[in-house]
Protein backbone atom coordinates (compact mmCIF):
# COMPACT_ATOMS: atom_id res chain seq x y z
CA UNK A 1 0.00 0.00 0.00
CA UNK A 2 1.01 3.54 -0.66
CA UNK A 3 2.79 5.15 2.84
CA UNK A 4 0.13 6.05 5.01
CA UNK A 5 -3.23 5.03 2.94
CA UNK A 6 -4.95 3.34 5.76
CA UNK A 7 -4.95 5.98 7.88
CA UNK A 8 -5.83 5.44 11.86
CA UNK A 9 -6.29 1.98 10.77
CA UNK A 10 -2.68 1.60 10.50
CA UNK A 11 -2.17 3.56 13.86
CA UNK A 12 -4.41 1.31 15.74
CA UNK A 13 -2.67 -1.94 13.87
CA UNK A 14 0.63 -0.33 15.56
CA UNK A 15 -0.54 0.21 18.55
CA UNK A 16 -1.64 -3.28 18.78
CA UNK A 17 1.56 -4.59 17.30
CA UNK A 18 2.86 -2.64 20.41
CA UNK A 19 1.31 -3.97 22.76
CA UNK A 20 1.37 -7.26 22.08
CA UNK A 21 5.25 -7.25 20.95
CA UNK A 22 4.99 -8.91 18.11
CA UNK A 23 4.19 -8.10 13.98
CA UNK A 24 1.90 -10.11 13.94
CA UNK A 25 -1.37 -8.38 16.31
CA UNK A 26 -4.59 -9.83 17.09
CA UNK A 27 -7.75 -7.20 17.52
CA UNK A 28 -9.69 -10.56 18.37
CA UNK A 29 -11.21 -11.99 20.96
CA UNK A 30 -12.55 -8.82 23.08
CA UNK A 31 -14.10 -8.73 26.56
CA UNK A 32 -16.39 -6.17 27.27
CA UNK A 33 -16.25 -5.99 31.30
CA UNK A 34 -19.43 -3.58 32.67
CA UNK A 35 -19.11 -2.53 36.05
CA UNK A 36 -22.04 -1.11 37.80
CA UNK A 37 -23.18 0.71 40.89
CA UNK A 38 -25.05 3.43 42.65
CA UNK A 39 -24.62 6.63 43.64
CA UNK A 40 -25.68 8.69 46.46
CA UNK A 41 -25.58 11.97 44.95
CA UNK A 42 -28.90 10.51 42.93
CA UNK A 43 -30.72 11.69 45.84
CA UNK A 44 -30.33 15.22 44.56
CA UNK A 45 -32.04 14.64 41.49
CA UNK A 46 -29.23 14.73 38.61
CA UNK A 47 -31.42 12.15 37.21
CA UNK A 48 -34.25 11.83 34.99
CA UNK A 49 -34.62 7.50 36.20
CA UNK A 50 -34.80 6.56 39.68
CA UNK A 51 -32.01 4.61 41.66
CA UNK A 52 -33.17 1.16 41.27
CA UNK A 53 -33.08 0.91 37.32
CA UNK A 54 -29.12 0.02 37.72
CA UNK A 55 -30.39 -3.06 39.79
CA UNK A 56 -32.81 -3.44 36.87
CA UNK A 57 -30.39 -3.14 34.32
CA UNK A 58 -27.67 -5.27 35.64
CA UNK A 59 -30.33 -7.77 35.65
CA UNK A 60 -31.21 -7.00 31.49
CA UNK A 61 -27.36 -7.81 30.92
CA UNK A 62 -27.57 -10.90 32.61
CA UNK A 63 -30.41 -12.15 30.40
CA UNK A 64 -28.65 -10.56 27.22
CA UNK A 65 -31.39 -8.43 26.33
CA UNK A 66 -29.13 -4.64 26.95
CA UNK A 67 -28.14 -2.85 23.98
CA UNK A 68 -24.27 -3.73 24.78
CA UNK A 69 -25.76 -7.43 24.73
CA UNK A 70 -26.76 -6.58 21.20
CA UNK A 71 -23.89 -5.28 19.67
CA UNK A 72 -21.18 -7.45 22.00
CA UNK A 73 -23.02 -10.50 19.50
CA UNK A 74 -21.95 -8.15 16.50
CA UNK A 75 -19.24 -8.08 17.20
CA UNK A 76 -18.52 -11.58 18.66
CA UNK A 77 -17.45 -10.30 22.14
CA UNK A 78 -17.67 -11.80 25.95
CA UNK A 79 -20.19 -9.72 27.77
CA UNK A 80 -18.96 -10.15 31.57
CA UNK A 81 -21.12 -7.85 34.58
CA UNK A 82 -20.08 -7.42 37.91
CA UNK A 83 -21.47 -5.43 40.94
CA UNK A 84 -19.50 -3.20 42.78
CA UNK A 85 -21.90 -1.45 44.85
CA UNK A 86 -25.68 -1.83 43.42
CA UNK A 87 -28.70 -0.68 46.26
CA UNK A 88 -31.15 -2.59 44.21
CA UNK A 89 -30.19 -5.65 43.15
CA UNK A 90 -33.01 -8.09 42.13
CA UNK A 91 -33.14 -11.49 43.58
CA UNK A 92 -31.56 -14.99 42.08
CA UNK A 93 -28.71 -12.89 40.27
CA UNK A 94 -25.88 -13.68 42.47
CA UNK A 95 -25.35 -17.19 41.20
CA UNK A 96 -25.15 -16.28 37.61
CA UNK A 97 -21.99 -17.54 35.81
CA UNK A 98 -21.81 -13.68 33.97
CA UNK A 99 -21.88 -11.62 37.06
CA UNK A 100 -19.50 -10.94 39.28
CA UNK A 101 -20.68 -9.54 43.00
CA UNK A 102 -18.13 -7.67 45.07
CA UNK A 103 -19.70 -4.87 46.65
CA UNK A 104 -17.95 -2.03 48.17
CA UNK A 105 -20.97 -1.21 49.87
CA UNK A 106 -24.62 -0.26 48.92
CA UNK A 107 -23.70 2.46 46.92
CA UNK A 108 -21.83 5.61 47.86
CA UNK A 109 -22.99 9.10 50.01
CA UNK A 110 -24.23 11.55 48.86
CA UNK A 111 -21.33 13.84 47.68
CA UNK A 112 -22.97 17.16 47.78
CA UNK A 113 -23.36 16.41 52.13
CA UNK A 114 -20.21 14.03 52.90
CA UNK A 115 -17.53 12.07 51.12
CA UNK A 116 -19.23 9.69 48.70
CA UNK A 117 -16.61 6.57 50.16
CA UNK A 118 -13.82 6.28 52.54
CA UNK A 119 -10.01 6.24 51.01
CA UNK A 120 -10.39 2.08 52.63
CA UNK A 121 -13.28 2.27 50.21
CA UNK A 122 -11.98 3.98 47.49
CA UNK A 123 -8.69 1.41 47.70
CA UNK A 124 -10.85 -1.97 47.92
CA UNK A 125 -12.83 -0.75 44.53
CA UNK A 126 -9.51 -0.29 42.73
CA UNK A 127 -8.24 -3.49 43.87
CA UNK A 128 -11.77 -5.06 42.68
CA UNK A 129 -10.87 -3.96 39.34
CA UNK A 130 -7.64 -5.35 39.43
CA UNK A 131 -9.05 -8.62 40.70
CA UNK A 132 -11.53 -8.90 37.77
CA UNK A 133 -9.11 -8.46 35.74
CA UNK A 134 -7.34 -12.06 36.84
CA UNK A 135 -10.49 -13.64 36.87
CA UNK A 136 -11.87 -12.21 33.72
CA UNK A 137 -8.99 -11.50 31.28
CA UNK A 138 -7.98 -14.94 29.69
CA UNK A 139 -4.93 -15.46 28.38
CA UNK A 140 -6.37 -15.13 24.75
CA UNK A 141 -7.91 -12.14 25.52
CA UNK A 142 -6.37 -9.16 23.15
CA UNK A 143 -8.87 -6.35 24.06
CA UNK A 144 -10.85 -5.19 26.87
CA UNK A 145 -13.39 -2.87 26.61
CA UNK A 146 -14.91 -0.32 29.50
CA UNK A 147 -18.33 -0.22 30.00
CA UNK A 148 -20.07 0.72 33.27
CA UNK A 149 -23.95 1.25 34.86
CA UNK A 150 -24.80 3.43 37.45
CA UNK A 151 -28.13 5.74 37.90
CA UNK A 152 -26.18 9.21 38.84
CA UNK A 153 -22.85 8.48 37.37
CA UNK A 154 -22.26 11.10 34.48
CA UNK A 155 -22.53 13.92 37.62
CA UNK A 156 -20.17 11.77 39.91
CA UNK A 157 -18.02 11.26 36.48
CA UNK A 158 -18.23 15.71 35.93
CA UNK A 159 -16.96 16.34 39.53
CA UNK A 160 -14.24 13.74 39.07
CA UNK A 161 -13.18 15.36 35.93
CA UNK A 162 -13.51 18.77 36.94
CA UNK A 163 -11.62 17.73 40.13
CA UNK A 164 -8.59 16.30 37.71
CA UNK A 165 -8.12 18.58 34.94
CA UNK A 166 -9.11 22.10 36.98
CA UNK A 167 -12.32 22.73 34.45
CA UNK A 168 -15.41 24.33 35.37
CA UNK A 169 -18.72 22.70 36.48
CA UNK A 170 -19.87 24.40 33.55
CA UNK A 171 -17.31 22.77 30.70
CA UNK A 172 -18.09 19.37 31.78
CA UNK A 173 -21.46 18.62 33.11
CA UNK A 174 -24.35 17.84 30.56
CA UNK A 175 -27.53 16.11 30.19
CA UNK A 176 -26.54 12.62 31.22
CA UNK A 177 -29.49 10.49 31.24
CA UNK A 178 -31.38 13.65 28.90
CA UNK A 179 -32.90 16.15 31.70
CA UNK A 180 -34.61 18.76 30.55
CA UNK A 181 -32.88 22.84 31.08
CA UNK A 182 -34.07 23.07 34.63
CA UNK A 183 -31.92 20.01 36.21
CA UNK A 184 -29.73 20.40 33.90
CA UNK A 185 -29.20 24.06 35.41
CA UNK A 186 -29.49 22.70 38.65
CA UNK A 187 -26.69 19.39 38.09
CA UNK A 188 -24.40 22.60 37.46
CA UNK A 189 -24.84 24.16 40.36
CA UNK A 190 -24.31 20.98 42.28
CA UNK A 191 -21.15 19.96 41.05
CA UNK A 192 -20.09 23.23 41.70
CA UNK A 193 -21.15 23.28 45.47
CA UNK A 194 -19.59 20.12 45.43
CA UNK A 195 -16.28 20.71 44.43
CA UNK A 196 -16.03 23.92 46.42
CA UNK A 197 -17.46 21.91 49.84
CA UNK A 198 -14.49 19.16 48.95
CA UNK A 199 -11.35 21.31 47.82
CA UNK A 200 -10.04 22.06 51.33
CA UNK A 201 -10.27 18.20 52.39
CA UNK A 202 -8.12 17.64 49.20
CA UNK A 203 -4.31 16.97 49.32
CA UNK A 204 -4.13 14.41 47.11
CA UNK A 205 -5.99 12.16 44.10
CA UNK A 206 -7.03 9.05 46.81
CA UNK A 207 -8.62 12.51 48.64
CA UNK A 208 -10.38 13.18 45.56
CA UNK A 209 -11.84 10.18 44.33
CA UNK A 210 -12.68 8.98 47.67
CA UNK A 211 -14.75 12.82 48.17
CA UNK A 212 -16.57 12.78 44.64
CA UNK A 213 -16.27 9.55 43.26
CA UNK A 214 -18.26 6.30 42.34
CA UNK A 215 -17.70 2.65 43.21
CA UNK A 216 -17.78 1.57 39.28
CA UNK A 217 -15.86 3.91 38.36
CA UNK A 218 -12.90 3.48 40.27
CA UNK A 219 -13.07 -0.20 39.70
CA UNK A 220 -12.81 0.34 35.82
CA UNK A 221 -9.53 2.29 36.71
CA UNK A 222 -8.50 -1.06 38.55
CA UNK A 223 -9.58 -3.22 35.61
CA UNK A 224 -8.10 -1.33 32.93
CA UNK A 225 -4.60 -1.69 35.25
CA UNK A 226 -5.04 -5.28 34.99
CA UNK A 227 -5.48 -5.34 31.59
CA UNK A 228 -2.47 -3.09 30.44
CA UNK A 229 -0.52 -5.18 32.78
CA UNK A 230 -1.12 -8.40 30.67
CA UNK A 231 -0.64 -6.83 27.64
CA UNK A 232 -4.20 -5.81 25.91
CA UNK A 233 -5.13 -2.87 24.37
CA UNK A 234 -8.32 -0.95 26.85
CA UNK A 235 -11.01 0.31 24.85
CA UNK A 236 -12.86 3.48 26.57
CA UNK A 237 -16.37 4.05 25.92
CA UNK A 238 -17.82 7.23 26.85
CA UNK A 239 -17.68 9.70 29.77
CA UNK A 240 -17.84 7.35 32.51
CA UNK A 241 -15.16 4.82 31.41
CA UNK A 242 -13.32 7.58 29.91
CA UNK A 243 -13.25 9.31 33.44
CA UNK A 244 -11.90 6.10 35.16
CA UNK A 245 -9.08 5.59 32.39
CA UNK A 246 -7.90 9.01 33.50
CA UNK A 247 -7.88 8.05 36.91
CA UNK A 248 -5.42 4.95 35.55
CA UNK A 249 -3.43 7.37 34.05
CA UNK A 250 -2.70 9.31 37.12
CA UNK A 251 -2.35 6.44 38.99
CA UNK A 252 0.31 5.02 36.35
CA UNK A 253 0.90 7.43 33.39
CA UNK A 254 2.42 4.42 31.46
CA UNK A 255 -1.09 2.99 30.83
CA UNK A 256 -1.82 5.61 28.08
CA UNK A 257 0.34 3.58 25.39
CA UNK A 258 -2.74 0.84 25.94
CA UNK A 259 -5.94 3.10 25.69
CA UNK A 260 -8.09 3.85 22.73
CA UNK A 261 -11.18 5.85 22.49
CA UNK A 262 -14.08 4.06 20.72
CA UNK A 263 -16.02 7.62 20.37
CA UNK A 264 -16.95 11.08 21.28
CA UNK A 265 -19.96 11.31 23.18
CA UNK A 266 -22.24 14.77 23.50
CA UNK A 267 -21.59 14.97 27.73
CA UNK A 268 -18.80 17.67 27.51
CA UNK A 269 -16.92 16.49 29.88
CA UNK A 270 -16.05 13.27 27.72
CA UNK A 271 -14.12 16.28 25.04
CA UNK A 272 -12.21 17.14 28.32
CA UNK A 273 -11.48 13.77 29.58
CA UNK A 274 -10.55 13.02 26.14
CA UNK A 275 -8.02 15.90 25.59
CA UNK A 276 -6.60 15.37 29.06
CA UNK A 277 -5.57 11.82 27.86
CA UNK A 278 -4.60 12.92 24.67
CA UNK A 279 -7.05 10.47 22.97
CA UNK A 280 -8.64 10.69 19.77
CA UNK A 281 -11.72 9.03 19.20
CA UNK A 282 -12.80 6.25 16.75
CA UNK A 283 -16.37 6.98 16.15
CA UNK A 284 -18.55 9.99 16.43
CA UNK A 285 -22.13 9.09 16.63
CA UNK A 286 -23.66 11.26 19.63
CA UNK A 287 -23.96 7.85 22.03
CA UNK A 288 -24.84 8.51 25.02
CA UNK A 289 -26.02 5.23 26.37
CA UNK A 290 -22.92 3.63 28.11
CA UNK A 291 -22.66 0.35 28.89
CA UNK A 292 -20.03 -0.15 26.27
CA UNK A 293 -21.98 0.66 23.32
CA UNK A 294 -19.83 2.71 21.50
CA UNK A 295 -16.36 0.27 22.69
CA UNK A 296 -18.32 -2.61 21.03
CA UNK A 297 -19.55 -1.02 17.71
CA UNK A 298 -15.21 0.10 18.12
CA UNK A 299 -14.21 -3.54 17.93
CA UNK A 300 -14.47 -4.65 14.62
CA UNK A 301 -12.11 -1.99 13.44
CA UNK A 302 -10.26 -2.60 16.16
CA UNK A 303 -9.89 -6.60 14.71
CA UNK A 304 -9.92 -5.04 11.06
CA UNK A 305 -6.84 -2.83 11.67
CA UNK A 306 -4.87 -6.53 13.61
CA UNK A 307 -5.89 -8.59 10.97
CA UNK A 308 -4.41 -5.90 8.01
CA UNK A 309 -0.95 -6.11 9.74
CA UNK A 310 -1.17 -9.85 10.43
CA UNK A 311 -2.61 -10.96 7.10
CA UNK A 312 -1.94 -8.37 4.27
CA UNK A 313 0.14 -9.19 1.77
CA UNK A 314 3.47 -6.97 1.10
CA UNK A 315 4.17 -5.17 -2.51
CA UNK A 316 7.54 -8.33 -2.26
CA UNK A 317 5.42 -10.87 -1.45
CA UNK A 318 2.53 -10.28 -4.09
CA UNK A 319 4.59 -9.35 -6.56
CA UNK A 320 3.48 -6.04 -6.49
CA UNK A 321 5.99 -3.09 -8.20
CA UNK A 322 6.70 -0.78 -5.35
CA UNK A 323 6.90 3.54 -5.94
CA UNK A 324 9.22 4.55 -8.57
CA UNK A 325 12.18 6.88 -6.92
Amino acid sequence: MPPGSLGRLLEIGRQLAAIQCTERPEGHPALIAVLAADHGIAEAGVSAYPSEVTGQMVANYVRGGAAVNVLARRAGAIVRVADLGVKHLPAGLTDHDSLATCPIAGGTANFLERPAMSRVEAYRAIEAGLALGDRWIRDDIRVVALGEMGIGNTTTAAALIAALTGASARDVVGRGTGVDDHRWEHKRGIVADALEFHAPHCDDLWDWIARVGGFEILGLAGLALSAASKGVLVVLDGVISTTAGLIAARLCPSIRGHFLAAHLGPEPGHRVALDALALIPILNLELRLGEGTGAALALPIIAAAGDLLRDMATFESAGISGPTD
